[in-house]
């Protein structure tokens, strides 16, 4: 009787990844995650509430902020309960469905919170570069339009992402590298051709998180310009003040997102405690 060795067999599941060399404290690391749940669930609701019912809100760059804070729930509930559950009941297992599904959710929600920064920076430049034109510009209508056509963006960029990955043998050992899905972690189970979704994953970080920060890098320095010309230093120290908060969540968002995908692209597995930190700061944080 002759055994046959065979290499390609995909198996059923996924596992996700913990905190490795720290799975005697996973239940006291749990504690300070259902916090950080909990605070951006209340503070992300709270924030759509107030603007929601305070009239005087109903302004552009509170629009935008409401877009935000709806992207933020979104990506918290989509991946927190599941990494909760790793670290209290050890659910470590995801189906390939539900594993390709919440990798489309986290990867359109990301791009969709690159466009909304890109709108807050937007706003910024028009109220500090422009501002007699500002409520002429940035009327509802077309912050309504927008708000539809970068929201359309992320989730018709995202789309394909989970059928290119569904065609795929996955041969080698499934488990990845955090305790959620991403497109990145998951193509390297992979033991056919992943060129194409390679490809596609460049060209998408580009043309999303790469053009977006390139605009926002450019409206501050255009901000920057127009604010050093006032001659008043109170009125330069208050414009500037107005950028403050969006600035630091500009950096809280696309520092570990850029961190991230340089990591899978040329860690080849360097670093993993510091990559699975990285990933907890990438998917944690922002909404918080």
């Amino acid at each position: 009787m002759s055994t046959v060795n065979d290499t390609k067999f995909t198996p059923a599941v996924f596992l996700l990844t913990r905190i490795l060399g720290q799975e005697d404290v996973h239940l006291r690391i749990s504690i300070p995650f259902c916090f950080m749940y909990l605070i951006s669930i209340l503070g992300n609701s709270v924030i759509l509430f107030i603007i929601k019912t305070d009239p005087s809100l109903h302004e552009s760059m509170y629009i935008f902020l409401s877009m935000l804070a709806i992207t933020d729930l979104g990506l918290s509930l989509a991946t927190i309960p599941m990494i909760l559950g790793i670290f209290l009941f050890n659910s470590r297992e995801i189906s390939f469905d539900a594993c390709f599904a919440q990798l489309f959710f986290i990867h359109s929600l990301k791009f969709i919170e690159s466009s909304m920064l890109l709108l807050m920076a937007f706003n910024r430049f028009v109220a500090i570069c422009n501002p007699l034109r500002y409520v002429s510009i940035l009327t509802q209508k077309r912050i309504a339009k927008l708000g539809f056509l970068f929201v359309l963006r992320g989730l018709a960029i995202a789309f394909p992402v989970p059928f290119l990955l569904k065609r795929f043998q996955y041969c080698r050992a499934n488990v990845l590298s955090h305790s959620y899905c991403l497109h990145q972690d998951v193509i390297k189970m992979a033991c056919s051709d992943i060129t194409v979704n390679s490809i596609y994953g460049l060209v998408v970080t580009l043309l999303t998180v790469g053009l977006d920060s390139l605009l926002i890098f450019l409206s501050y320095v255009m901000i920057l310009k127009a604010v050093l010309s006032i001659a008043s230093q109170v009125e330069c120290l208050r414009a500037l003040n107005t950028c403050v908060s969006h600035f630091c969540a500009v950096l809280l968002f696309y520092t570990p997102e850029i961190g991230l995908s340089v990591l899978h692209r040329f860690g080849k597995g360097s670093f993993p405690l510091f990559q699975i930190l990285l990933g907890y700061i990438y998917l944690l944080v922002p909404p918080l």
